[in-house]
Parts: C-alpha cells; structure tokens; sequence
C-alpha cells in the first residue's frame, strides 16, 4: 500500500505563486509514475503534469511555461511549482502514484487564485 499526503495549497492572487508537495510512503516500487491531477469547481477531474522515476516530465497544455513538476526520488517526494497563477486554476489538486498497474491518490489540496 502507498499513501499520499499533498501539502502547501492556499489562497493567491492572480499572477501569484504556490508551491506543492506530495509525500509517498509505504511499499514504494523502484520505477513509478507521480502526477499532479486538479478538479475545477463543477468539472470533471483532469490531468496538470507527470513525472516518472527518471525525471522526464508530460504537462497539459493549459499549464506549460507557468508549471513546472519536479521529484525527489530519495525523499519519496513531487512537487508541482505553480507560477503566473490565474482564477481558472482554482481547483482541488490531487497527487497520484502508478506502479504495477496499481494507482493511489492522496486526498487532495485546495488552490483558489482570486482577487
């Protein structure tokens, strides 16, 4: 089993900046995938940037040049650095791990951009 525990959500303005963390434990296998999901308000859940054991990185196009997603692989930590934040990226961030076809979500945390 893995659990999930994101960290460092909150309130920023428009052109601001967050930065957050997810920590893994349990049995984590030597290769893996860790993302960084969001769920706006009112829609479905959605893909923001992944990341594999060897550090090569996918981002959705909404977030390219402002995101950047990075990993500790020691730590068993990801992290997803949000600058240039606007209203449209308010949502409920979740982070996943896949390995072995398994996946695991932490709980989620809140980030609202607004003025």
């Amino acid at each position: 089993q893995v659990q999930l525990v994101e960290s460092g959500g909150g309130l920023v303005q428009p052109g601001g900046s967050l930065r957050l963390s997810c920590a893994a434990s349990g049995t984590i296998i030597g290769f893996n995938l860790m993302g960084w999901y969001r769920q706006p308000p009112g829609k479905e859940r959605e893909l923001v940037a992944i990341i594999n054991s060897y550090s090569t990185t996918n981002y959705a196009d909404s977030v390219k040049g402002r995101f950047t997603i990075a990993r500790d692989n020691a730590k068993n930590m990801a992290y997803l650095q949000m600058n240039d934040l606007q209203p449209e990226d308010t949502a409920v961030y979740y982070c996943k791990l896949s390995q072995r076809g398994n996946n695991y979500w932490g709980k989620g945390a809140q980030v609202t951009v607004s003025s």
